[in-house]
Protein backbone atom coordinates (compact mmCIF):
# COMPACT_ATOMS: atom_id res chain seq x y z
CA UNK A 1 0.00 0.00 0.00
CA UNK A 2 1.26 3.49 -1.04
CA UNK A 3 2.76 5.57 1.83
CA UNK A 4 -0.05 8.39 1.85
CA UNK A 5 -3.14 5.56 1.52
CA UNK A 6 -1.49 4.22 4.58
CA UNK A 7 -0.88 7.83 6.43
CA UNK A 8 -4.90 8.10 5.43
CA UNK A 9 -5.73 5.02 6.73
CA UNK A 10 -3.97 5.79 10.13
CA UNK A 11 -5.97 9.38 9.81
CA UNK A 12 -9.16 7.97 9.50
CA UNK A 13 -8.48 5.40 12.68
CA UNK A 14 -7.28 8.53 14.83
CA UNK A 15 -10.07 10.33 13.97
CA UNK A 16 -12.14 7.36 14.73
CA UNK A 17 -11.20 6.54 18.32
CA UNK A 18 -11.15 10.44 19.22
CA UNK A 19 -14.99 9.97 18.08
CA UNK A 20 -15.95 7.35 20.17
CA UNK A 21 -13.99 8.93 23.23
CA UNK A 22 -16.24 11.86 22.31
CA UNK A 23 -18.99 9.42 22.65
CA UNK A 24 -18.82 7.73 25.87
CA UNK A 25 -17.88 10.83 27.92
CA UNK A 26 -21.12 11.83 28.22
CA UNK A 27 -22.63 8.13 28.35
CA UNK A 28 -21.32 7.64 32.20
CA UNK A 29 -22.36 11.01 33.03
CA UNK A 30 -26.23 10.08 32.36
CA UNK A 31 -25.09 6.34 34.05
CA UNK A 32 -22.82 5.38 36.50
CA UNK A 33 -21.61 8.72 37.11
CA UNK A 34 -25.06 10.02 37.96
CA UNK A 35 -25.87 6.88 39.95
CA UNK A 36 -22.69 7.31 41.94
CA UNK A 37 -24.10 10.98 42.53
CA UNK A 38 -27.54 10.04 43.57
CA UNK A 39 -26.21 7.25 45.77
CA UNK A 40 -24.18 9.81 47.58
CA UNK A 41 -27.26 12.04 48.04
CA UNK A 42 -28.59 9.56 49.54
CA UNK A 43 -31.26 9.17 47.43
CA UNK A 44 -33.13 5.49 46.94
CA UNK A 45 -32.31 2.26 45.33
CA UNK A 46 -36.05 2.21 43.21
CA UNK A 47 -35.26 6.10 42.83
CA UNK A 48 -32.23 5.71 41.09
CA UNK A 49 -33.21 3.33 39.40
CA UNK A 50 -36.53 5.07 37.80
CA UNK A 51 -34.19 7.89 37.40
CA UNK A 52 -32.43 5.34 34.45
CA UNK A 53 -35.40 6.67 32.73
CA UNK A 54 -33.22 10.02 31.52
CA UNK A 55 -31.45 7.85 28.83
CA UNK A 56 -34.85 7.51 27.24
CA UNK A 57 -33.23 9.57 24.37
CA UNK A 58 -30.73 7.07 22.96
CA UNK A 59 -33.80 4.50 22.86
CA UNK A 60 -36.02 7.36 20.28
CA UNK A 61 -32.89 9.07 18.45
CA UNK A 62 -34.16 7.49 15.40
CA UNK A 63 -36.78 9.48 15.57
CA UNK A 64 -34.86 12.63 14.82
CA UNK A 65 -31.67 11.30 12.77
CA UNK A 66 -33.60 11.62 9.72
CA UNK A 67 -33.56 15.73 10.15
CA UNK A 68 -29.64 14.91 10.48
CA UNK A 69 -29.49 13.15 7.34
CA UNK A 70 -31.48 15.22 5.16
CA UNK A 71 -30.04 18.61 6.19
CA UNK A 72 -26.61 19.75 6.59
CA UNK A 73 -25.54 23.23 8.36
CA UNK A 74 -23.94 25.95 6.07
CA UNK A 75 -20.64 25.41 7.58
CA UNK A 76 -18.15 22.18 7.98
CA UNK A 77 -19.87 20.30 5.51
CA UNK A 78 -21.67 17.10 5.37
CA UNK A 79 -22.23 15.61 9.41
CA UNK A 80 -19.04 17.81 10.48
CA UNK A 81 -21.36 20.53 11.35
CA UNK A 82 -24.42 18.75 13.40
CA UNK A 83 -20.94 17.07 15.17
CA UNK A 84 -19.62 20.37 16.50
CA UNK A 85 -22.58 21.87 17.49
CA UNK A 86 -23.67 18.98 19.70
CA UNK A 87 -20.51 18.65 21.15
CA UNK A 88 -21.42 22.79 22.28
CA UNK A 89 -24.72 22.22 23.35
CA UNK A 90 -23.48 18.78 25.63
CA UNK A 91 -20.62 21.45 27.24
CA UNK A 92 -23.67 24.00 27.94
CA UNK A 93 -25.66 21.42 29.41
CA UNK A 94 -23.79 19.98 31.79
CA UNK A 95 -22.12 23.00 33.26
CA UNK A 96 -26.25 23.81 33.92
CA UNK A 97 -26.54 19.90 35.61
CA UNK A 98 -23.52 21.05 37.95
CA UNK A 99 -25.30 24.00 39.22
CA UNK A 100 -28.02 22.06 40.37
CA UNK A 101 -28.48 19.85 43.48
CA UNK A 102 -30.34 16.86 43.04
CA UNK A 103 -31.80 16.97 46.61
CA UNK A 104 -32.95 20.43 46.57
CA UNK A 105 -34.39 20.62 42.82
CA UNK A 106 -35.00 16.57 41.57
CA UNK A 107 -37.64 17.36 38.50
CA UNK A 108 -35.43 20.29 37.43
CA UNK A 109 -31.87 17.47 38.28
CA UNK A 110 -33.76 15.62 35.72
CA UNK A 111 -34.70 17.52 33.15
CA UNK A 112 -31.33 18.78 32.81
CA UNK A 113 -29.92 15.38 33.06
CA UNK A 114 -32.21 14.31 30.15
CA UNK A 115 -31.08 17.51 27.97
CA UNK A 116 -27.69 16.08 28.49
CA UNK A 117 -29.01 12.25 27.37
CA UNK A 118 -30.99 14.00 24.09
CA UNK A 119 -27.40 16.19 23.37
CA UNK A 120 -25.48 12.96 23.77
CA UNK A 121 -27.68 10.69 21.95
CA UNK A 122 -27.84 13.40 18.83
CA UNK A 123 -23.80 13.40 18.69
CA UNK A 124 -24.10 9.46 18.79
CA UNK A 125 -26.34 9.54 15.97
CA UNK A 126 -23.74 12.18 13.75
CA UNK A 127 -20.80 9.81 15.11
CA UNK A 128 -21.61 7.02 14.14
CA UNK A 129 -22.66 7.92 10.72
CA UNK A 130 -19.73 9.77 9.87
CA UNK A 131 -18.18 6.74 10.80
CA UNK A 132 -19.91 4.21 8.71
CA UNK A 133 -19.92 6.94 5.95
CA UNK A 134 -15.96 6.90 6.60
CA UNK A 135 -14.43 3.73 7.26
CA UNK A 136 -14.29 1.32 3.90
CA UNK A 137 -15.50 -1.74 4.83
CA UNK A 138 -12.07 -3.74 5.07
CA UNK A 139 -11.26 -1.54 7.97
CA UNK A 140 -14.45 -2.15 9.84
CA UNK A 141 -13.61 -4.74 12.06
CA UNK A 142 -10.47 -2.52 13.34
CA UNK A 143 -12.11 0.88 13.21
CA UNK A 144 -14.86 -0.54 15.47
CA UNK A 145 -12.17 -1.79 17.61
CA UNK A 146 -10.67 2.03 17.80
CA UNK A 147 -13.83 3.45 18.43
CA UNK A 148 -14.82 1.31 21.29
CA UNK A 149 -11.41 1.73 22.57
CA UNK A 150 -11.91 5.45 22.65
CA UNK A 151 -15.61 5.01 24.00
CA UNK A 152 -14.18 2.81 26.61
CA UNK A 153 -11.27 5.21 27.85
CA UNK A 154 -13.76 8.12 27.93
CA UNK A 155 -16.11 5.96 30.05
CA UNK A 156 -13.11 5.30 32.28
CA UNK A 157 -12.63 8.87 32.84
CA UNK A 158 -16.07 10.13 33.61
CA UNK A 159 -17.75 6.33 35.23
CA UNK A 160 -14.54 5.54 37.46
CA UNK A 161 -11.56 8.06 37.85
CA UNK A 162 -14.18 10.38 38.64
CA UNK A 163 -15.33 8.23 41.71
CA UNK A 164 -11.56 8.80 43.01
CA UNK A 165 -11.62 12.33 42.19
CA UNK A 166 -14.99 12.15 44.56
CA UNK A 167 -13.53 10.35 47.19
CA UNK A 168 -12.97 12.50 49.91
CA UNK A 169 -10.52 10.12 51.81
CA UNK A 170 -8.55 8.77 49.23
CA UNK A 171 -8.64 10.96 46.09
CA UNK A 172 -8.47 14.37 45.37
CA UNK A 173 -11.87 15.13 47.57
CA UNK A 174 -13.63 16.67 44.47
CA UNK A 175 -17.45 17.30 44.37
CA UNK A 176 -19.57 16.11 41.56
CA UNK A 177 -20.28 19.50 40.22
CA UNK A 178 -16.74 20.02 39.63
CA UNK A 179 -16.82 16.76 38.34
CA UNK A 180 -19.46 17.46 35.67
CA UNK A 181 -17.81 21.23 34.77
CA UNK A 182 -14.60 19.48 33.59
CA UNK A 183 -16.35 17.04 31.77
CA UNK A 184 -17.65 20.05 30.21
CA UNK A 185 -14.69 21.91 29.48
CA UNK A 186 -13.56 18.31 27.67
CA UNK A 187 -17.09 18.36 25.55
CA UNK A 188 -16.09 21.89 24.25
CA UNK A 189 -12.75 20.65 23.69
CA UNK A 190 -13.58 17.82 21.42
CA UNK A 191 -15.95 20.45 19.01
CA UNK A 192 -12.60 22.23 18.44
CA UNK A 193 -10.97 19.04 17.36
CA UNK A 194 -13.71 18.24 15.25
CA UNK A 195 -13.69 21.02 13.65
CA UNK A 196 -10.24 21.21 12.92
CA UNK A 197 -8.92 17.82 12.06
CA UNK A 198 -11.65 15.27 10.68
CA UNK A 199 -11.36 14.40 6.86
CA UNK A 200 -14.31 14.98 4.72
CA UNK A 201 -16.80 12.40 3.55
CA UNK A 202 -16.43 10.79 0.39
CA UNK A 203 -19.54 11.75 -2.04
CA UNK A 204 -23.11 9.71 -1.65
CA UNK A 205 -23.80 6.93 -4.17
CA UNK A 206 -25.97 8.18 -7.13
CA UNK A 207 -29.85 6.96 -5.89
CA UNK A 208 -32.65 6.71 -8.22
CA UNK A 209 -35.25 7.70 -5.69
CA UNK A 210 -36.65 11.38 -5.91
CA UNK A 211 -35.10 13.76 -3.01
CA UNK A 212 -37.51 13.94 0.19
CA UNK A 213 -38.87 17.42 0.17
CA UNK A 214 -37.34 19.92 3.06
CA UNK A 215 -40.60 21.36 3.35
CA UNK A 216 -42.63 18.10 3.71
CA UNK A 217 -39.84 16.20 6.07
CA UNK A 218 -40.25 19.12 8.80
CA UNK A 219 -44.18 18.86 8.69
CA UNK A 220 -44.10 15.21 9.19
CA UNK A 221 -41.26 15.38 12.02
CA UNK A 222 -43.52 18.27 13.63
CA UNK A 223 -46.66 15.92 13.20
CA UNK A 224 -44.80 13.05 14.61
CA UNK A 225 -43.67 14.89 17.67
CA UNK A 226 -47.39 16.29 18.02
CA UNK A 227 -48.25 12.02 18.04
CA UNK A 228 -46.18 11.73 20.57
CA UNK A 229 -46.89 14.25 22.73
CA UNK A 230 -50.45 13.55 22.21
CA UNK A 231 -49.61 9.90 23.42
CA UNK A 232 -47.44 10.91 26.52
CA UNK A 233 -50.42 13.18 27.45
CA UNK A 234 -52.90 10.58 26.61
CA UNK A 235 -51.15 7.68 28.09
CA UNK A 236 -50.60 9.73 31.27
CA UNK A 237 -54.17 9.93 31.78
CA UNK A 238 -55.18 6.39 31.42
CA UNK A 239 -51.91 4.39 32.34
CA UNK A 240 -51.53 4.46 35.79
CA UNK A 241 -55.70 3.39 36.31
CA UNK A 242 -55.20 0.13 34.19
CA UNK A 243 -51.91 -0.82 35.28
CA UNK A 244 -53.44 -0.73 38.80
CA UNK A 245 -56.39 -2.37 38.25
CA UNK A 246 -54.32 -5.11 36.48
CA UNK A 247 -51.56 -5.80 39.13
CA UNK A 248 -53.52 -4.61 42.20
CA UNK A 249 -55.17 -8.33 42.29
CA UNK A 250 -51.90 -9.77 41.66
CA UNK A 251 -49.52 -7.98 43.99
CA UNK A 252 -52.51 -7.84 46.92
CA UNK A 253 -51.34 -11.22 48.21
CA UNK A 254 -47.57 -11.09 48.05
CA UNK A 255 -45.12 -10.11 50.86
CA UNK A 256 -43.72 -7.06 48.82
CA UNK A 257 -43.90 -3.57 50.69
CA UNK A 258 -46.36 -1.12 49.63
CA UNK A 259 -43.46 0.97 47.82
CA UNK A 260 -42.05 -1.35 45.39
CA UNK A 261 -45.76 -2.93 44.60
CA UNK A 262 -46.35 1.01 43.28
CA UNK A 263 -42.82 0.64 41.41
CA UNK A 264 -44.57 -2.33 39.59
CA UNK A 265 -47.61 -0.59 38.77
CA UNK A 266 -45.49 2.21 37.66
CA UNK A 267 -43.38 0.22 35.38
CA UNK A 268 -46.28 -1.33 33.91
CA UNK A 269 -48.08 2.15 33.49
CA UNK A 270 -45.02 3.12 31.38
CA UNK A 271 -44.78 0.05 29.27
CA UNK A 272 -48.57 0.43 28.57
CA UNK A 273 -47.74 4.59 27.13
CA UNK A 274 -45.05 3.05 24.97
CA UNK A 275 -46.96 0.42 23.18
CA UNK A 276 -49.46 3.04 22.93
CA UNK A 277 -47.39 5.99 21.92
CA UNK A 278 -45.06 4.52 19.31
CA UNK A 279 -47.42 2.57 16.88
CA UNK A 280 -49.80 6.48 17.21
CA UNK A 281 -45.90 7.74 15.95
CA UNK A 282 -45.82 5.50 13.58
CA UNK A 283 -48.95 5.59 11.71
CA UNK A 284 -49.00 10.09 11.43
CA UNK A 285 -45.47 10.04 10.28
CA UNK A 286 -46.56 7.71 7.66
CA UNK A 287 -50.13 10.40 7.05
CA UNK A 288 -48.05 13.23 7.12
CA UNK A 289 -44.51 12.26 4.82
CA UNK A 290 -41.80 12.32 6.19
CA UNK A 291 -40.05 10.50 3.31
CA UNK A 292 -36.62 10.59 5.03
CA UNK A 293 -37.56 8.43 7.75
CA UNK A 294 -40.09 6.54 6.00
CA UNK A 295 -37.15 5.56 2.81
CA UNK A 296 -34.81 5.05 5.57
CA UNK A 297 -36.98 2.37 6.72
CA UNK A 298 -38.15 1.02 3.79
CA UNK A 299 -34.14 0.62 2.63
CA UNK A 300 -33.38 -1.15 6.19
CA UNK A 301 -36.63 -3.33 5.96
CA UNK A 302 -36.20 -4.65 2.02
CA UNK A 303 -32.73 -6.30 2.88
CA UNK A 304 -33.22 -9.77 4.10
CA UNK A 305 -33.15 -10.73 7.56
CA UNK A 306 -33.91 -7.79 8.92
CA UNK A 307 -36.89 -8.22 11.46
CA UNK A 308 -34.60 -11.08 13.29
CA UNK A 309 -31.84 -8.61 12.75
CA UNK A 310 -33.69 -6.34 14.94
CA UNK A 311 -34.69 -9.03 17.61
CA UNK A 312 -31.00 -10.23 17.65
CA UNK A 313 -29.53 -6.50 18.43
CA UNK A 314 -32.44 -6.44 21.17
CA UNK A 315 -31.23 -9.25 22.67
CA UNK A 316 -27.65 -9.17 22.26
CA UNK A 317 -26.63 -7.22 24.86
CA UNK A 318 -29.55 -7.49 26.89
CA UNK A 319 -28.22 -10.17 29.89
CA UNK A 320 -25.13 -7.74 29.81
CA UNK A 321 -27.08 -4.54 30.51
CA UNK A 322 -28.94 -6.59 32.57
CA UNK A 323 -26.26 -7.13 34.91
CA UNK A 324 -24.72 -3.24 34.51
CA UNK A 325 -27.48 -1.49 34.68
CA UNK A 326 -27.01 -0.91 38.76
CA UNK A 327 -23.36 -2.21 39.43
CA UNK A 328 -22.42 0.94 41.22
CA UNK A 329 -24.89 0.62 43.83
CA UNK A 330 -24.78 -2.81 43.98
CA UNK A 331 -20.72 -2.32 44.55
CA UNK A 332 -21.37 0.78 46.92
CA UNK A 333 -23.90 0.18 48.82
CA UNK A 334 -24.43 -4.05 48.85
CA UNK A 335 -20.59 -4.98 48.41
CA UNK A 336 -19.53 -1.88 50.96
CA UNK A 337 -16.41 -1.32 48.78
CA UNK A 338 -15.12 2.50 49.29
CA UNK A 339 -15.60 4.83 45.82
CA UNK A 340 -11.70 4.53 45.15
CA UNK A 341 -11.71 1.07 45.18
CA UNK A 342 -14.57 0.92 42.86
CA UNK A 343 -13.12 3.69 41.15
CA UNK A 344 -9.45 1.69 40.85
CA UNK A 345 -11.00 -1.48 40.41
CA UNK A 346 -13.86 -1.12 38.39
CA UNK A 347 -12.33 1.23 35.75
CA UNK A 348 -8.63 2.13 36.46
CA UNK A 349 -7.08 -1.12 36.84
CA UNK A 350 -9.95 -2.39 34.31
CA UNK A 351 -8.72 -0.18 31.71
CA UNK A 352 -6.33 -2.68 30.33
CA UNK A 353 -8.06 -5.52 30.55
CA UNK A 354 -11.00 -2.94 28.34
CA UNK A 355 -8.39 -1.69 25.45
CA UNK A 356 -7.00 -5.43 25.24
CA UNK A 357 -10.37 -6.58 25.30
CA UNK A 358 -11.57 -4.27 21.89
CA UNK A 359 -7.93 -4.57 20.15
CA UNK A 360 -8.11 -8.52 20.79
CA UNK A 361 -11.44 -8.64 19.05
CA UNK A 362 -11.02 -6.67 16.61
CA UNK A 363 -8.02 -8.68 15.61
CA UNK A 364 -9.52 -11.42 16.34
CA UNK A 365 -12.66 -10.60 13.52
CA UNK A 366 -10.23 -10.72 10.63
CA UNK A 367 -9.49 -14.63 11.63
CA UNK A 368 -13.16 -15.55 12.76
CA UNK A 369 -14.84 -13.35 10.91
CA UNK A 370 -18.53 -11.54 11.77
CA UNK A 371 -20.63 -14.53 12.94
CA UNK A 372 -18.16 -16.74 14.47
CA UNK A 373 -16.77 -13.64 16.72
CA UNK A 374 -20.57 -12.71 18.14
CA UNK A 375 -20.97 -15.73 19.44
CA UNK A 376 -17.90 -16.47 20.97
CA UNK A 377 -17.51 -12.88 22.06
CA UNK A 378 -21.62 -13.77 23.27
CA UNK A 379 -20.65 -16.41 25.23
CA UNK A 380 -17.35 -14.76 27.02
CA UNK A 381 -20.24 -12.08 28.12
CA UNK A 382 -22.54 -14.23 29.11
CA UNK A 383 -20.34 -16.17 31.65
CA UNK A 384 -19.07 -12.84 32.75
CA UNK A 385 -22.36 -12.16 34.25
CA UNK A 386 -21.62 -15.23 36.65
CA UNK A 387 -18.53 -13.44 37.89
CA UNK A 388 -21.04 -11.15 39.58
CA UNK A 389 -22.96 -13.59 41.07
CA UNK A 390 -20.21 -15.21 42.84
CA UNK A 391 -19.40 -12.09 44.13
CA UNK A 392 -22.46 -11.85 45.76
CA UNK A 393 -22.91 -15.26 46.99
CA UNK A 394 -18.99 -15.15 48.36
CA UNK A 395 -18.46 -11.35 49.83
CA UNK A 396 -15.58 -9.83 49.50
CA UNK A 397 -11.89 -11.47 50.84
CA UNK A 398 -12.68 -14.73 49.39
CA UNK A 399 -9.42 -14.61 46.94
CA UNK A 400 -6.02 -12.28 48.31
CA UNK A 401 -6.09 -9.04 47.35
CA UNK A 402 -3.46 -6.56 46.94
CA UNK A 403 -2.79 -3.12 47.94
CA UNK A 404 -2.27 -0.04 45.90
CA UNK A 405 0.33 2.46 47.16
CA UNK A 406 -0.40 5.93 46.84
CA UNK A 407 0.42 8.08 44.25
CA UNK A 408 -0.64 11.63 42.40
CA UNK A 409 -0.24 11.59 38.32
CA UNK A 410 -1.57 14.87 38.19
CA UNK A 411 -4.71 14.10 36.89
CA UNK A 412 -5.96 11.19 39.32
CA UNK A 413 -4.24 10.21 42.71
CA UNK A 414 -4.56 8.07 45.96
CA UNK A 415 -3.67 9.99 49.21
CA UNK A 416 -3.27 6.42 50.95
CA UNK A 417 -2.21 3.08 50.28
CA UNK A 418 -5.72 1.12 49.01
CA UNK A 419 -6.65 -2.67 49.31
CA UNK A 420 -8.04 -4.08 46.44
CA UNK A 421 -10.19 -6.88 46.95
CA UNK A 422 -9.13 -10.23 45.01
CA UNK A 423 -12.19 -11.49 43.83
CA UNK A 424 -13.43 -7.95 42.79
CA UNK A 425 -10.54 -7.54 40.68
CA UNK A 426 -11.17 -11.01 38.57
CA UNK A 427 -14.77 -10.39 37.78
CA UNK A 428 -14.26 -6.93 36.82
CA UNK A 429 -11.15 -8.12 34.62
CA UNK A 430 -13.25 -10.84 33.08
CA UNK A 431 -15.88 -8.43 32.56
CA UNK A 432 -14.16 -5.70 30.67
CA UNK A 433 -12.21 -7.97 28.55
CA UNK A 434 -15.54 -9.46 27.20
CA UNK A 435 -17.48 -6.75 27.13
CA UNK A 436 -14.63 -4.56 25.26
CA UNK A 437 -14.44 -7.92 22.16
CA UNK A 438 -18.43 -8.61 22.17
CA UNK A 439 -18.74 -4.68 21.55
CA UNK A 440 -16.37 -4.71 18.80
CA UNK A 441 -17.83 -7.00 16.88
CA UNK A 442 -21.39 -5.87 17.60
CA UNK A 443 -20.50 -2.41 16.26
CA UNK A 444 -19.26 -3.98 12.85
CA UNK A 445 -21.95 -5.88 13.00
CA UNK A 446 -24.01 -2.53 12.98
CA UNK A 447 -22.39 -0.82 10.28
CA UNK A 448 -22.44 -3.43 7.96
CA UNK A 449 -26.45 -3.19 7.91
CA UNK A 450 -26.42 0.63 6.74
CA UNK A 451 -27.09 2.01 3.50
CA UNK A 452 -24.87 5.82 3.04
CA UNK A 453 -27.82 6.94 1.62
CA UNK A 454 -29.07 6.61 4.79
CA UNK A 455 -26.87 6.21 7.40
CA UNK A 456 -27.94 8.52 10.32
CA UNK A 457 -31.54 7.35 10.19
CA UNK A 458 -30.61 3.70 10.00
CA UNK A 459 -27.70 3.50 12.31
CA UNK A 460 -29.73 5.47 15.17
CA UNK A 461 -33.00 2.84 14.41
CA UNK A 462 -30.32 -0.18 14.92
CA UNK A 463 -28.42 1.34 17.96
CA UNK A 464 -31.55 2.48 19.33
CA UNK A 465 -32.83 -1.08 19.13
CA UNK A 466 -29.00 -1.88 20.73
CA UNK A 467 -30.12 0.23 23.89
CA UNK A 468 -33.38 -1.01 24.67
CA UNK A 469 -31.28 -3.13 27.33
CA UNK A 470 -29.18 -0.98 28.79
CA UNK A 471 -32.23 2.07 29.35
CA UNK A 472 -35.44 -0.31 29.85
CA UNK A 473 -34.03 -3.18 32.01
CA UNK A 474 -32.89 0.26 34.53
CA UNK A 475 -36.11 0.13 36.34
CA UNK A 476 -37.30 -3.36 35.80
CA UNK A 477 -33.41 -4.01 37.49
CA UNK A 478 -33.77 -1.51 40.49
CA UNK A 479 -37.56 -2.97 41.73
CA UNK A 480 -36.07 -6.86 40.49
CA UNK A 481 -32.65 -6.55 42.69
CA UNK A 482 -34.85 -5.18 45.98
CA UNK A 483 -37.44 -7.75 45.69
CA UNK A 484 -35.36 -10.71 44.62
CA UNK A 485 -31.54 -9.96 46.00
CA UNK A 486 -28.49 -9.35 44.08
CA UNK A 487 -27.24 -13.01 43.99
CA UNK A 488 -30.90 -14.15 41.93
CA UNK A 489 -30.94 -10.98 39.90
CA UNK A 490 -27.51 -12.01 38.41
CA UNK A 491 -28.42 -15.57 37.61
CA UNK A 492 -31.23 -13.90 35.54
CA UNK A 493 -29.11 -11.42 33.68
CA UNK A 494 -27.24 -14.49 32.91
CA UNK A 495 -30.04 -16.68 31.34
CA UNK A 496 -31.18 -13.24 29.25
CA UNK A 497 -28.30 -13.85 27.44
CA UNK A 498 -28.57 -17.46 26.33
CA UNK A 499 -31.86 -16.26 23.65
CA UNK A 500 -29.38 -14.29 21.33
CA UNK A 501 -27.05 -17.04 20.88
CA UNK A 502 -29.90 -19.16 19.94
CA UNK A 503 -31.20 -16.72 17.59
CA UNK A 504 -27.64 -16.26 16.41
CA UNK A 505 -27.23 -19.86 15.44
CA UNK A 506 -30.32 -19.37 12.97
CA UNK A 507 -28.78 -16.37 11.56
CA UNK A 508 -25.43 -17.79 10.68
CA UNK A 509 -25.87 -17.93 6.90
CA UNK A 510 -27.24 -13.93 6.72
CA UNK A 511 -25.07 -12.90 9.25
CA UNK A 512 -21.83 -14.51 7.00
CA UNK A 513 -23.43 -12.86 4.01
CA UNK A 514 -22.84 -9.54 5.50
CA UNK A 515 -18.93 -10.37 5.25
CA UNK A 516 -19.10 -10.32 1.89
CA UNK A 517 -19.19 -6.90 -0.18
CA UNK A 518 -22.16 -6.35 -2.31
CA UNK A 519 -21.41 -7.77 -6.23
CA UNK A 520 -19.84 -5.75 -8.45
CA UNK A 521 -18.45 -3.06 -5.87
CA UNK A 522 -14.70 -2.72 -5.29
CA UNK A 523 -13.13 -1.65 -2.10
CA UNK A 524 -13.11 1.84 -1.31
CA UNK A 525 -9.61 3.39 -0.70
Amino acid sequence: MPLNRRLAALHRFAVVALLGFASGLPLALTGQALQAWLTVEGLSLATIGFLSLVGLPYTFKFLWAPLLDRFDLPWLGRRRGWLVLSQLALAAALWALAATAPRDAIRAFALLALAVAFLSASQDVVIDAYRTDLLPPPERGLGASLGVMGYRLAMILSGGIALIWTDAAQGGGWTWPEVYRLMGVLMACAAVLSALILPPLPPLPPSREKPASAAGDLRGFAAMLAAVAAGVWASDRWAPGLASALLAPLLAGGSLPAALQQRWIDLAALLLGIAFTLPLAAWVARRAGFETLLGGLRGYFSQRGAGAFLLFIVLYKLGDAFAGSLMTPFLLKSMAYTSAEVGVVNKVLGLWMTLGGALLGGTLMLRLGLWRSLMLFGLLQMASNLGFWWLAVAGKGVLPGATLPPFDWGFVKLAAATPVDGGLLMVVAFENLSGGMGTAAFVAFLMSLCDRRFTATQYALLSAFAAVGRVWVGPLAGVLAESIGWPTFFVVSTVLAVPALLLLLQLRASVQALELPPPGTAAED
